[in-house]
């Protein structure tokens, strides 16, 4: 049986694969594991409301109390929690994927991920029937228990001006090192998603013109053709509005990518790069580390290398990449996604605060957008997702691996290749870097196709 719990919480079709029930769990498991105060917040979509409803019966049913941040990014949670001092915080949310698709994805006091371990043992909670079977339980070793009744049943309570302590902290981290982005022109696409209620406003903030599109949302636009997943609509605003720099954040707000005036997309890797070589002129890099994971460009490697600063690479996903940076006491880490990890200012990926950190060290390096990214030049990539039926079947599949043999041994040390499950869809990845655009996209077509022969 599959795990409950992928790289970034629970997720699948809501009311089919995340139905009311499997949320109403997660919400008693929440108050079990973590305690009596969550922080929930949600992102756009259509069904955010009905698993909200769950979650929060499941919390109040356990005897928690449920604090509502509304519609809210997924790193203001992360740093609500903290701020509130909560036992935990939930954000009912599955980033960058489909509308119909949600997720549900918790936080502990101090705004991390929770460890695999815990997962587990939630999973386990779920599995034997959450707090009523753990009742049940009780019940038949003859020992007295109930549910929570009468004065022990929680409550649940919005949290006012929750974006606005969200947006009051960026704005601070950036004021507070006597920056501010007057002058500057941004184009802004916030993906029908959370950040329409947060991004603009504290760029604006911040000094910056902000020229904003898809920041209004019916439920079932969220991520389509828009955002950071699809950089054609924030392409044409900057061609439109004629800005200097352009942002566009997917569904919860967690990332980020970018497009400099010239039309370079500015990825996770170009982002941690400039921020990387930044932070290490001012002194503010312990051990002058820079975490990211294999999923890297080879030139971010080649980048840090000649910066004198180390490249500690994880597995992928954004809980492995800060899982390093807390054992190392690192302070940056990120994915080529856009998934990037400040820990002076957060303890998740924020798509806003990486935008505005990124715009702060290209005004200390007195260069254009465009000029401050060539610190890293990129190594030509190509990633091709191929659906399958059983992405579990990959790892025993003797063709694909001999594929992908013959493609390593054909460009030995000038490209590389990288065949992965996805954590939350039914994809195996094919990606590979080469010296040349050709080679990279004649490689990973042929590992594709055969994936696609073998398990879609």
């Amino acid at each position: 049986m599959a795990r409950l719990f992928g790289t970034d919480g629970v997720r699948g079709v809501a009311n089919v694969d995340l139905t009311c029930e499997l949320a109403y769990r997660l919400g008693q498991a929440s108050v079990a594991f973590m305690g009596k105060t969550i922080v929930l917040g949600k992102d756009t979509r259509k069904s955010g409301d009905m698993l909200e409803a769950a979650v929060v019966a499941g919390i109040t049913s356990a005897g928690g109390d449920a604090l509502l941040a509304g519609v809210i990014p997924t790193p203001a949670v992360a740093l609500l929690t903290r701020e509130l001092h909560a036992d935990g915080g939930i954000v009912i949310s599955a980033s960058h994927n489909p509308p119909e698709y949600n997720g549900i994805k918790f936080f502990d006091a101090q705004g991390f991920k929770l460890p695999d371990a815990v997962e587990d043992e939630i999973e386990q909670f779920i599995a034997e029937g959450g707090l009523e079977g753990a009742v049940e339980r009780v019940l038949k070793q003859g020992e007295e228990a109930s549910m929570p009744a009468g004065a022990l049943v929680g409550v649940a309570v919005e949290v006012e001006d929750a974006c606005e302590m969200y947006i009051d902290h960026v704005v601070n981290s950036i004021q507070a090192q006597g920056i501010d982005f007057s002058g500057l022109h941004v184009a802004l696409d916030t993906g029908h998603g959370a950040s329409s209620l947060t991004s603009a406003e504290a760029l604006r903030r911040l000094g910056a013109e902000v020229t904003v599109i898809n920041d209004d949302f019916d439920g079932n636009d969220i991520n389509v053709e828009c955002g950071s997943t699809h950089l054609g609509p924030l392409s044409e605003l900057m061609a439109e509005s004629g800005a200097d720099v352009g942002i566009a954040h997917d569904g919860d707000a967690d990332r980020v990518m970018m497009l400099a005036v010239d039309g370079t997309e500015i990825d996770g890797d170009m982002m941690e790069a400039v921020l990387a070589v930044d932070l290490k002129n001012r002194g503010c890099l312990p051990g002058n580390v820079a975490v990211s994971t294999v999923m890297t460009n080879l030139g971010f490697v080649h980048a840090m290398r000649e910066a004198g600063i180390e490249v500690l690479q994880t597995k992928v996903g954004d809980r492995y990449v800060l899982e390093a940076m807390r054992e190392g006491g690192y302070v940056l880490g990120g994915e080529q996604s856009g998934h990037m990890i400040l820990l002076e200012h957060n303890s998740t990926g924020d798509g806003l605060m990486t935008a505005c950190q990124f715009l702060a060290a290209v005004r200390r390096s007195e260069k254009p957008v465009e000029e401050a990214i060539k610190v890293m030049t990129r190594f030509p990539q190509t990633l091709i997702n191929v659906r399958v039926k059983d992405k579990h079947a990959l790892d025993g599949n003797e063709a694909i691996w001999g594929a992908v043999r013959t493609a390593e041994e054909a460009m030995g040390d000038s490209g590389r290749v990288l065949v992965r499950t996805s954590g939350t869809e039914p994809l195996v990845r094919v990606m590979v870097e080469a010296e040349t655009q050709d080679v990279a996209d004649a490689h990973a077509r042929t590992i594709a196709d055969v994936v696609e022969a073998q398990l879609a």
